[in-house]
């Protein structure tokens, strides 16, 4: 039976707003849920974090049972994939009736027997019902959902972005490091052998000094005001449900729900964060990215509710040791590098590519697509473009990380004891900051010098309510 949504009576999920601080520590995530949540810091050795490493499920197959919260395309996916690789689904939770009806469906083997849920809270009422939660909604939604689901002790999967600001990112990050579970975030790229390979190989110095990284997305966004009106709620849509702790807006039909929330900022932070955390993913790690220092960027209709028609992004990154600093270039809407940089490219793709990431050293190149799983290497003298895993140059160079499993794969065994996931809180947390940071310039349409530990821009103040956002307080308890 549909457990329902009981709407605005809950009690205060928050604690009180805090403003940002003026000090390096991170602010805390709000205050957590009912009893099994309570409130606390984010320090290690809390009472909530003090969970078992394993959690099995109680039925005779053993198998991690596994709640799915928010069920659009990509969450169904992300289930059939997590039920093929030993989960077994036994919770699905959508406020859209409709998405639980396709959802069941699209894979009625895997969802037999699992109990539907309208509302999130309903679903950590039961929390002694499932080992593991899969959350696949909304970006607003997952710092909440993802907090709730640590400090109860459970493994977690969250689709990229990994939160909705650049603060719950640093607070979930520490979080996830405190707890004694497994985290994955849905970079799903990350598991390729290509990428894997590419990491290998700028790593070893196969392109030079890397001082240039070329991103960009043919996509644009609407650019545009919140329209006036309100239409009729569909039946068994619980809108009051879906936007959650995000501000009250009305419902428009076809405007946010489902799939184009993505393209306003008070559910969504548009094009960059939708593919920053899969196209940044490749430099980032194999350069060992830290903070950017300063963020400049271009574009037409930026500083609205609603993610630019286009834009440019410049991110300046400082040398890290023996690395020299680096520029990295985000470009939507159009936007792209320069000719000259994309011969090689438009030779290979026989055309000029809507989207990629270029990797640029003094002795050569990387391309990849924005999923960092069909990446190229070039180095000076060679002809063209070839596969990474597949380039007789660089075979010299040592297989030092693990290939054969799936992104899904590598949380599921995780979650049974296995190995660290790859692209753990931490890891997927960090480069959320890094593209998340991003948006805050193309929110306040102004350069930044971002102080990245302390998570903020001294000169302009304005940036801030966009670095850290204050949850709806009368709803999420």
């Amino acid at each position: 039976m549909r457990e329902g949504c009981s709407g605005m009576t809950a009690r205060n999920f928050l604690s009180g707003g805090t403003t940002m601080s003026e000090t390096r520590a991170t602010p805390p995530l709000p205050v957590s849920r009912r009893g099994f949540l309570k409130a606390s810091s984010l320090a290690a050795g809390s009472a909530a974090l003090a969970g078992p490493l394993v959690l099995r499920g109680e039925e005779a197959d053993d198998k991690p049972r596994l709640a799915v919260i928010g069920l659009g395309g990509q969450g169904r996916h992300d289930m059939k994939q997590a039920a093929g690789a030993g989960m077994r689904v036994v919770a699905l939770c959508d406020p859209d009736e409709t998405m639980l009806g396709i959802a069941r469906k699209e894979a009625a083997a895997a969802t037999a027997g699992a109990k539907d849920y309208a509302d999130h809270r309903r679903l950590f009422d039961d929390v002694k019902t499932f080992d593991a939660v899969l959350i696949a909604t909304p970006d607003h939604w997952h710092a909440p959902l993802c907090t709730w689901a640590l400090k109860a002790g459970k493994h977690v999967y969250c689709e990229k972005p990994l939160t909705h600001t650049v603060a719950e990112a640093r607070a979930l990050r520490e979080l996830a490091r405190a707890s004694k579970v497994s985290t994955q975030m849905g970079n799903q790229g990350s598991a390729s052998p290509s990428l894997r390979r590419a990491l290998e190989l700028i790593r070893a110095g196969a392109l030079g000094e890397v001082r240039e990284i070329h991103a960009w997305l043919g996509n644009s966004g609407p650019g545009t005001d919140i329209p006036p009106g309100e239409d009729p709620l569909p039946a068994g849509f619980n809108w009051d449900c879906w936007i959650g702790p995000a501000p009250v807006r009305p419902y428009k039909k076809g405007l946010y729900h489902p799939f184009k929330w993505r393209d306003w900022y008070d559910f969504g932070n548009g094009i960059l964060a939708d593919f920053g955390c899969h196209i940044f993913n490749l430099p980032h790690r194999a350069l060992d990215l830290t903070y950017p220092t300063s963020i400049d960027v271009t574009g037409e209709a930026l500083a609205k509710p609603s993610s630019p028609k286009q834009c440019r992004v410049t991110y300046q990154f400082p040398a890290r040791g023996e690395k020299p600093p680096v520029t990295l270039y985000w470009y939507d809407g159009g936007e792209r590098p320069a000719d000259d940089r994309l011969q090689d490219v438009v030779a290979l793709q026989k055309k000029v590519p809507q989207h990629g990431c270029l990797i640029v050293g003094g002795q050569g190149v990387v391309w990849t697509n924005p999923w960092n799983d069909d990446c190229h290497i070039k180095l000076q003298g060679e002809e063209k473009l070839v596969k990474v895993t597949g380039h007789e140059a660089t075979k010299s160079v040592p297989a030092s990380l693990p290939r054969g499993r799936s992104h899904m794969q590598e949380w599921v065994q995780a979650c049974k004891g296995g190995p660290k996931p790859f692209s753990d809180f931490d890891t997927g947390g960090h480069v959320t900051e890094i593209t998340l940071a991003g948006v805050v310039a193309i929110r306040t349409g102004r350069k930044l010098d971002w102080d990245g530990e302390a998570m903020k821009s001294p000169g302009v103040p304005e940036s801030a309510p966009f670095v850290k956002s204050e949850w709806r307080k009368a709803w999420l308890i």
